[in-house]
C-alpha cells in the first residue's frame, strides 16, 4: 500500500432525482436507498478503506453536511472532512482537494470518486483502482475508469478509446460524448471502443494541477495564490475568497475533454451511478411479479414492475399499479410512472413554486 495513495470522495450533491427521499438537508448519499444496512457514502468509504489508509481518505462536501458525514463515518479523522462554501460542480471541488493535498504531500496519487454510486464487486473495483494508481505513479497521465456497457443506456456519458492498449488494459482516450439518444448509444456499443463514463478519476496531484494551469488558468491562479493557507487556521477564510471567483464547471468539460494525456481503463465491477429510481429498481431484488420493494410492511395485490420504498412503521398496500415509482415518506407521497422519472427534477421545481421550501 503506497504511502502516496489518497482518495477524495465527492459528497456535496443534493440528489434531486431521488426526491422525496433525498432532501436538500439530507440528500441521497446519506441514505440507505437499497436497504443494505449501510448508506451510500458509508458503502463508498468501506470500499476504499480496504486498500487506502483511513487517514488518506478525504470527503469533500458542503458545510451543511459536515455533521452528517462525521456522524456516518465516525472512523474518519474530522480534519479529513473538507467543506466547500458553495456548490460549483466537480472542477472547483477537485481543485480544492488537489491544492490542499499538494501542501501535505507533493507526490500524492489521488482517486476522485462520487459518494453515491453502487459497486457490487469490491475485489474487481480494488484491482482496477490499484492498476490505475500504478499507471499514474509512472506516467504523467489523467486516468478515468470506464465501464463496459451492458445495454444502450441514454442516461450515461460515453468515452471512446483507441483500439491499441498503451499498457496492459490502459487505452488512450479519443472522445467524450454526453448522454446520446438510443440509436447513437446502440452504435457506440456495437463499435466496441466506447465505455460508460463512471466519473471516477485517478492522477498524481502535480499532473492535475498542471492541467488546471493549462485549461482553467483563472481557477489555477486563485487556488495557487492561497495555497499557503491550506491546512492552517486561515484555510476557511481563503476558500471563502476563492469560491466566488470560480466558474461552475465539471472536471470533464473543464479539463478531461481538452487534455491530450487522458487514458481509460475498461472495467467491470457491478457499477451503477444510482442516478434515478429506475436504477434503484434495477439493483433491488424483485418478487415474482417483478416488484422491487424496500420496506418490510408493504403488501402488493395485482401490481407489477413497480418500485416501492416505504418506512417500516407504516403499512403500505398497493393494488393495480404497473411500472410505477411509489415513495412514501413521513410528509410526502410520490406516485409516478417509471418512464417519467427524468421529470422528477421538474416536479421538485413545481413543488418549490407552489409549496415553498418545506417539502424540498
Amino acid at each position: 500500500m503506497s504511502k502516496n495513495n489518497y482518495v477524495a470522495i465527492m459528497a456535496g450533491g443534493i440528489g434531486s432525482r431521488f426526491w422525496p427521499m433525498s432532501r436538500t438537508d439530507f440528500p441521497k448519499q446519506f441514505l440507505d436507498i437499497l436497504n443494505t444496512g449501510r448508506t451510500l457514502i458509508q458503502s463508498t468509504f468501506d470500499r476504499f478503506a480496504l486498500f487506502i489508509p483511513i487517514e488518506h481518505i478525504y470527503i469533500v462536501t458542503t458545510e451543511q453536511y459536515k455533521n452528517i458525514v462525521a456522524e456516518q463515518l465516525p472512523d474518519l479523522p474530522v480534519e479529513n472532512i473538507v467543506c466547500e462554501p458553495s456548490r460549483k460542480n466537480t472542477a472547483p471541488c477537485i481543485a480544492y482537494i488537489s491544492y490542499k493535498l499538494q501542501q501535505i504531500n507533493p507526490e500524492a496519487n489521488l482517486i476522485c470518486a462520487p459518494a453515491d454510486h453502487i459497486i457490487l464487486e469490491r475485489d474487481n473495483f480494488k484491482k482496477k483502482c490499484l492498476e490505475a494508481l500504478h499507471f499514474t505513479s509512472h506516467i504523467k497521465a489523467l486516468v478515468t475508469l470506464g465501464i463496459k456497457p451492458t445495454h444502450p443506456n441514454t442516461g450515461y456519458g460515453y468515452i471512446q478509446h483507441e483500439q491499441m492498449a498503451v499498457s496492459e488494459n490502459v487505452y488512450k482516450v479519443k472522445t467524450f460524448t454526453e448522454k446520446p439518444d438510443k440509436e447513437l448509444a446502440q452504435t457506440f456499443i456495437s463499435s466496441g471502443d466506447f465505455l460508460w463514463n463512471a466519473g471516477i478519476f485517478v492522477w498524481q496531484i502535480k499532473n492535475i494541477i498542471k492541467a488546471f494551469e493549462t485549461f482553467l488558468p483563472e481557477m489555477h491562479e486563485v487556488f495557487d495564490a492561497e495555497k499557503n493557507n491550506f491546512n492552517t487556521p486561515a484555510e476557511k477564510a481563503a476558500i471563502e475568497r476563492i469560491y466566488p471567483l470560480c466558474v461552475n464547471i465539471s472536471i470533464d468539460y473543464g479539463v478531461m475533454e481538452k487534455a491530450d494525456n487522458v487514458y481509460i481503463i475498461p472495467s467491470s465491477f457491478g457499477w451503477s451511478d444510482l442516478g434515478t429510481w429506475a436504477s434503484a429498481y434495477d439493483n433491488l431484488e424483485k418478487d415474482n411479479l417483478e416488484n422491487a420493494v424496500a420496506g418490510s410492511n408493504v403488501m402488493i395485490i395485482d401490481a407489477t414492475k413497480n418500485i416501492i420504498h416505504a418506512d417500516n412503521k407504516k403499512l403500505v398496500l398497493i393494488q393495480g399499479l404497473e411500472d410505477c415509482i411509489v415513495v412514501d415518506t413521513p410528509d410526502v407521497l410520490l406516485i409516478c410512472k417509471k418512464d417519467k422519472e427524468q421529470a422528477i427534477k421538474e416536479y421538485v421545481a413545481e413543488v418549490k413554486r407552489n409549496k415553498g421550501e418545506r417539502f424540498i
